[in-house]
């Protein structure tokens, strides 16, 4: 029964050895297929996963005390879930974006290859085991940047990279400077610390909390480490910016919930200077990706900029400490991933059908692209955090979250929801215009107008690009009008830490 964990681990990697080895998969209606049925067979494979309460299988050890187990939590189960929705989604969408990028077998390859070692590790049980698929996820995910090979696809690769190798670092000094006070390595609801060994060491392990925090900050974007977010989104091909945004910056998050609710324990950490350090840079990391988002001219360039705000916010509402700001967190998670995957493929589908890249050059795009732009400025004002979206309610309980943090200087209780205000603004001056002017681009003295000639040509995609955009939109907004069951979910299994 324990072998079940495996099979959404395995049964992508398998599809993308195939995608890559087989000479059939080279026609495109059959790589479609195979690719398709792969994604859809991966995603239903975690049905007995969810289904079973506690799973648990270890894989093999590197050393006595350092064991690679598999364990089906209920937190690893809601990251599988968004994982397999979104990855999956923006795999379809990638069938009609990609038809003329070439290399096709290659990037299949890569992005079948990475949803297993997602889905390794959202199960993973203990933080070495987490470390070992955090590093793999990565270098899987290199790839998927540097598709084009362009001189500036290849750079942004590399960057990311980088940044990913100093993250993981921080996290494995982290790792090794904390290991003395540890009962063991194994994720727990209680955390790992060992109080017996740990008195007079305490500013040691507070510091190895930090480089662990930091570390895996890098990867959701969080200042100081967040410089790769804006270079590989804008040269990635648009269904990896999507999937980069939506679930690459998550496991960053995830991660550092692994490390302060399940390894070294939020009670430990409450109150400490690590939670003001923490506190400062997620709110700094909000603002300061609102303000580089709002200048920014380039649309996916600030949709980048705009991910290095947005998944602050949910940094920020761990980093409260309190009830209400972990499910603000986890609902923004889902706001998030929902919300920037469309809007990215909002870009991508203007990109392919226009070639425009610049955000004054979209006058008039919604006239041309419709049922594209709609999907934009819905999400858009999900974003932003108007109801009935998502969106909103996710930042109501950040906001109630901050209010509510009773060990820690008031000076945050109100700083907080100043800034997710302040960003809230920001956000909708660096959206809203695109839909506006996209919508109604006013008049124009050109010849064509006066000739009786189309200004606004119908570009739209076809259902292939379309339906997976639908689809997203349609949840953030019925998750936003309808949250009762998830917020119930997360109360479960948060409340109380």
């Amino acid at each position: 029964m324990n072998l079940l964990l495996l099979i959404p681990i395995l049964l992508p990697l398998a599809g993308g050895i195939c995608s890559i080895s087989l000479k059939p998969l080279a026609k495109e209606k059959a790589r479609t297929a195979f690719v398709l049925t792969m994604l859809i067979a991966s995603a239903c494979s975690l049905l007995p996963v969810l289904l079973n309460p506690e799973l648990s299988l270890k894989l093999f050890t590197l050393s006595d005390s350092l064991p690679v187990v598999l364990k089906n939590d209920p937190v690893g189960k809601f990251f599988a879930v968004l994982i397999a929705v979104v990855w999956t989604l923006a795999g379809a969408y990638s069938f009609e974006y990609m038809a003329h990028e070439g290399h096709l077998n290659r990037f299949y390859c890569f992005y079948l290859c990475t949803m297993g070692v997602l889905f390794a590790l959202c199960f993973s049980a203990t933080i070495i085991t987490y470390y070992m698929f955090y590093e793999m996820m990565s270098l899987m995910s290199v790839p998927l940047v540097m598709h084009t090979m362009k001189k500036d696809a290849v750079a942004a690769g590399v960057k990311f990279l980088i940044y990913s190798v100093v993250g993981a670092s921080l996290v494995l000094l982290g790792i090794f400077l904390i290991s003395p006070y540890v009962s063991g390595f194994a994720f727990s609801s209680e955390g790992v610390l060992n109080y017996t060994v740990i008195n007079g060491h305490e500013t040691r392990v507070l510091i190895a909390c930090l480089l662990m925090l930091v570390g895996f900050g890098t990867k959701a974007g969080m200042f100081p480490l967040h410089g790769w977010l804006p270079t590989a989104h804008p040269a990635a091909p648009s269904p990896a910016s999507a999937v980069l945004s939506g679930i690459i910056t998550k496991t960053g998050v995830l991660g550092v919930i692994r490390v302060v609710f399940f390894f070294i324990g939020a009670g430990f950490i409450r109150g400490t200077w690590v939670q003001y350090t923490f506190i400062c840079l997620t709110l700094f990391t909000v603002l300061m990706g609102s303000l580089l988002a709002f200048r920014e001219k380039v649309l996916k360039k600030r949709l980048a900029y705009s991910s290095v705000s947005q998944v602050s916010y949910v940094l920020f509402g761990i980093a409260t400490l309190t009830p209400f700001g972990l499910i603000g967190a986890f609902l923004h998670i889902i706001a998030h991933s929902l919300i920037k995957d469309t809007l990215f493929m909002s870009a991508g589908a203007i990109i392919e059908k226009t070639g425009k890249t610049k955000v004054f050059e979209l006058r008039g795009i919604g006239k041309q692209m419709p049922i594209v732009m709609w999907c934009f400025t819905l999400t858009s004002v999900g974003l932003i955090g108007i109801p009935p979206c998502l969106g909103f309610v996710s930042k109501w309980y950040l906001a109630q979250g901050a209010l509510d943090m009773n060990s820690i200087s008031t000076v945050f209780n109100y700083l907080g929801p100043a800034i997710l205000l302040i960003s809230a603004l920001l956000t909708a001056g660096y959206l809203l215009p695109i839909s506006i002017k996209g919508f109604f681009p006013g008049t124009s003295n050109s010849e064509n107008e006066s000739s009786g000639e189309n200004e606004f040509p119908n570009c739209e995609p076809t259902y292939v690009m379309l339906v997976p955009m639908i689809i997203l939109t349609a949840l953030s907004i019925l998750i936003g009008m309808f949250p009762g069951q998830i917020i119930g979910f997360i109360s479960n299994f948060m409340i109380g830490r």
